[in-house]
């Protein structure tokens, strides 16, 4: 099936994780195209591999339509490139993107999209986020209390990843099988 597959999720819930594992798991099937993001962090940031730019840059990319969908959080910009995912899509591959929820009624209105949200419970999402030594205790909070559901009239499989990374890349794996399936 052509979609666009986009994995969304709070912060702390395993998405580059799984995505990774599911990645390696299915870097056989001609079905499936990872997407990799352009994002103005460095590559030294650490997280998911994606394409690091400055923020002129990526405005200047922005402005020459190189992305399908771009959107702005935590003082970053996001970007999926056109290319990419537009050749994906034309050869009847299902594209798989980390997507922002902001990003989903755009994505919606232009691509076929089913949404996958990664998920797990509180206490495990400040745990790894703690973990992660990126952000002070402060901000892991304010990450903790804000409240994104998906925007209205989008239907979302979840992923509920709580316990070790095999068993929330299975479930991601499953999700994503079902999402690549052609709708009834």
């Amino acid at each position: 099936m052509s979609a666009l597959i986009g994995i969304v999720g709070p912060s702390g819930a395993g998405k580059d994780t799984l995505m990774e594992a599911a990645r390696v798991a299915l870097a056989g099937d001609a079905a499936f195209a990872f997407l990799r993001r352009a994002i103005t962090r460095p590559a030294a940031a650490g997280g998911e591999d994606h394409i690091p730019l400055t923020r002129d840059a990526f405005l200047a990319a922005r402005d020459a339509d190189a992305y399908a969908l771009w959107w702005e959080a935590h003082g970053l910009l996001y970007g999926i490139p056109r290319g990419p995912l537009e050749d994906a899509l034309a050869g009847g591959r299902a594209a798989v993107a980390n997507l922002s929820r902001r990003a989903l009624p755009g994505a919606a209105a232009r691509l076929p999209l089913r949404v996958i949200e990664v998920t797990a419970p509180p206490a495990v999402l400040a745990a790894r986020l703690a973990a992660r030594g990126r952000e002070t205790a402060e901000d892991v909070a304010r990450r903790l209390s804000r409240d994104a559901p998906l925007p209205p009239g989008l239907a979302a499989e979840t992923v509920v990843n709580d316990g070790a990374v095999a068993e929330g890349a299975a479930r991601l794996l499953a999700a994503l099988r079902r999402a690549a399936r052609p709708a009834p």
